[in-house]
């Protein structure tokens, strides 16, 4: 018998949230609740099997409540289930006022992380083994969220983007910064989903008129490949459908080496998030509706669809 200790499974961070961390609507800004998840999903991730992890995927992030300038913040990351050299790991994000200390959840996502060596290889990771009732909870909720990845996974491989479509778009384009760096080396995962959040409030600015668009939903974030310092990266954002008060957008995020172009570019992450336009109150607004025209346009906007229709029927 083992009588070793188990390496531990969950870490809280905890910090209170600054004003450089705010976003046009005033409150936090989601791309900066997700490098929170990002950062807190690696700290447990790299406590479990004693090296370096890369992110491999980010589940559904429903953003229930804003968190403020000024909150503490709770960052809870627990592995609840383990392959071979992934960890599936449950990521709780609650805040309120430092001085009563009493937080309330703001949102919930499973994020897959993916132990590497020293060459970049996947690497075995210690097995989970759940000791408690709770323990099997957690680990059948991280079983049924592969699920649902996968049938949305299905569903998207088919999906088509190209200049045929004439959804409305906007692309970023910028040098991946050192101060972008992660611990090996690359880009930070949680940097790059704080891009895709940001191009997509630039296009919803634009759809709108207006910069009070928060993000309410960010799904499906799959890193491809590593994003290198250095490299050129172009963010591009495609408004998929719309609806009452919702804008759903395609993010697709490419970099490659400057010196060989931008027609060198290489997929490094796509996902797909949903924002509301908010007026002064921070009650949401009705959207512009947006008519497809190309045989693409119709194609990616019941696609949109589509995945909600998936989430719905399995709860979610």
């Amino acid at each position: 018998m083992d009588d070793r200790p188990s390496p531990p499974a969950e870490i809280t961070l905890r910090f209170l949230a600054a004003p450089t961390d705010a976003g046009h609507s005033g409150s936090v800004s989601a791309g900066r609740v997700l490098e929170w998840i990002d950062k807190a999903g690696y700290a447990a991730a790299a406590g479990w099997s004693g090296t370096y992890c890369v992110t491999a995927y980010v589940g559904n992030v429903r953003f229930t409540r804003p968190v403020e300038v000024g909150d503490l913040v709770e960052v809870t990351a627990r592995v609840v289930h383990t392959g071979r050299s992934s960890m599936h790991i449950s990521v709780d994000v609650a805040s309120g006022g430092p001085r009563t200390r009493s937080l309330e959840p703001a949102t919930r996502c499973l994020i897959v992380f993916v132990a590497v060596d020293g060459e970049g290889r996947s690497t075995p990771v210690p097995e989970l083994v759940p000791r408690t009732t709770a323990d099997d909870l957690a680990r059948a909720w991280a079983l049924r969220r592969a699920d649902v990845r996968a049938e949305v996974e299905a569903a998207m491989a088919g999906q088509v983007y190209s200049d045929a479509g004439t959804a409305p778009r906007v692309t970023l384009r910028f040098l991946a910064a050192p101060t972008d760096v992660n611990w090996g080396g690359k880009v930070h995962g949680g940097i790059v989903m704080r891009w895709i959040d940001e191009a997509a409030h630039v296009l919803a600015t634009q759809w709108t008129g207006s910069a009070g668009n928060v993000a309410i939903f960010t799904g499906g974030v799959r890193f491809y490949r590593p994003l290198r310092i250095g490299h050129l990266v172009e963010v591009e954002a495609r408004l998929l459908h719309t609806g009452r008060t919702s804008m759903h957008v395609g993010v697709h995020v490419r970099s490659g080496d400057p010196a060989e172009g931008a027609g060198a570019l290489e997929l490094t992450t796509y996902c797909r998030t949903i924002l509301v336009g908010l007026d002064a109150d921070r009650h949401a607004v009705p959207t512009p509706t947006w008519e497809p025209v190309s045989a693409e346009d119709r194609a990616l906007d019941a696609h949109a669809v589509e995945l909600v229709a998936i989430r719905a029927r399995h709860g979610d």
